[in-house]
């Protein structure tokens, strides 16, 4: 398996929160051959990837990175 790890850090835990919650319906889907785990702790959050190979990988990192990148522009537009 090959893993990806990333943290965010955010001003609030409302914030954090926000974003981590927004990514529930995508970690309900699945993306094919991937594993994903979403660990809210107070302003940040942690995501890790894990996929059967780098290809999987580089595509479910690049996905859950948009999504966020999305939940964020979503934000500072409300």
């Amino acid at each position: 398996m090959k893993s990806a790890s990333f943290i965010f850090n955010f001003d609030s835990k409302d914030e954090a929160k926000i974003v981590a919650e927004s990514l529930d319906p995508e970690i309900k889907h699945k993306i094919p051959k991937t594993n994903v785990e979403v660990i809210l702790n107070g302003k940040s959050f942690s995501l890790k990837i894990e996929a059967k190979d780098i290809s999987s990988l580089r595509a479910a990192c690049n996905s859950y990175l948009r999504w966020i990148n999305t939940a964020l522009s979503v934000k500072k537009t409300v």
